[in-house]
């Protein structure tokens, strides 16, 4: 697998940052130029007050439930702990490892000039304990998590917390669900559905490699100025596809795309420890083509490059295609792509409907 260039999770901190600073500023900025004009009340001081209790104490007033799925930086974001944008990270009380790619993140922060070491003058808290697999069946996933937020000091429902996720859900399904309530935390997450995605609150992030190195890798391998580049391949993509279950449709139907010349697409069943016992017909005949062809070659060299769903929303090609000066061509229905509301990414990608697949071709041609 192809490598990022330089200091893959600082940049991705920093991105996530300046974005949580842009709008905490913006909102403070908007707040501060409101016209005071005096008006007429037409509210009592009691029912004002049971407002203001129920927009930041839910809890104390009878019946109030607030909508977690519907939280904004205006509604579940406490704005007066930011006077400056500080981090805070809990101490690691519980004693559970955490994956390199945590550590990088953690590690990150507090290099940063944002980290502080006291609870107390912080406006964001970021989470000791690795969140970033919620897959249950993954080694790396820390069980008793409700119970573990639960207990922090100054979690209060999550207000004012970021929480970190590259995986969640699990076979057969991979939902999005974490295993636990996150209740008024932000989510920075890949992966992430449109519908799922709370608009100017989480931020989505893009998916990557859990050996990837926190630092170096390759630079880009764009050879010409102009853009898109033509090159030998009009379209291609190489990749593991699923016999069945979510995510199949689309790669398993990618064989009548491969026309061995200008259009390389080609997938393998071989993945996983049982692959044999649930291979179609087809695998074999796939897993042979497959071989034929070599990944960074067709990366290089093609003008486009699929990008299709896996069993989650978002793929490792996103960023590899991007390195490798190759044209996106997204087939992943209601994916929230990484950062998109900042990142004008219909300028420099192709979003096609999954069931179009077969019409890809001519329409990447009109």
């Amino acid at each position: 697998k192809m490598k990022l260039q330089k200091r893959y999770f600082t940049l991705l901190l920093f991105a996530t940052i300046c974005v949580l600073s842009y709008r905490i500023l913006q909102l403070r900025w908007r707040n501060s130029n409101k016209p005071n004009i005096a008006l007429k009340s037409y509210i009592s001081q009691d029912e004002l007050q049971q407002l203001v209790l129920a927009q930041y104490q839910p809890t104390t007033v009878p019946g109030f439930e607030r909508d977690n799925t519907k939280c904004r930086m205006e509604t579940c974001f406490n704005f007066d702990r930011c006077q400056e944008f500080k981090v805070y990270i809990y101490p690691d009380t519980e004693n559970v490892p955490a994956s390199n790619n945590y550590l990088n993140i953690l590690q990150s922060i507090k290099d940063s000039g944002y980290y502080t070491e006291n609870a107390e003058e912080a406006c964001l808290f970021v989470l000791s304990l690795d969140t970033l697999d919620r897959d249950s069946l993954s080694q790396d996933y820390i069980r008793n998590m409700q119970y573990k937020v639960d207990k922090l000091e100054h979690w209060n429902n999550g207000e004012n917390h970021l929480v970190f996720n590259l995986y969640s859900g699990t076979f057969p399904n991979y939902t999005e669900d974490l295993g636990f309530d996150i209740g008024r935390a932000m989510l920075a997450k890949a992966s992430i559905a449109t519908e799922n995605y709370r608009p100017k609150f989480d931020i989505s992030l893009p998916l990557f490699h859990k050996q990837h190195p926190d630092r170096g890798g390759d630079p880009g391998y764009v050879k010409d100025a102009v853009f898109p580049a033509v090159q030998q391949y009009f379209l291609a993509f190489k990749g593991k596809r699923y016999v069945y279950g979510i995510g199949s449709e689309t790669r398993n139907s990618l064989y009548h795309l491969h026309n061995k010349k200008d259009l390389a697409l080609v997938t393998t069943c071989k993945h996983g420890k049982n692959w044999q016992d649930m291979q179609d017909e087809r695998c074999g005949e796939d897993n042979d083509e497959y071989e034929r062809w070599d990944y960074n070659n067709l990366l290089t060299n093609s003008t486009f490059c699929l990008v299709p769903r896996g069993r989650r929303l978002g793929s490792f090609r996103f960023l590899e295609t991007l390195q490798a000066g190759c044209v996106p061509v997204i087939l992943s229905n209601g994916w929230q792509l990484p950062f998109g509301e900042v990142i004008d990414w219909p300028a420099a990608t192709i979003t096609i409907d999954e069931r179009l697949l077969l019409q890809v071709p001519e329409i990447l041609r009109t």
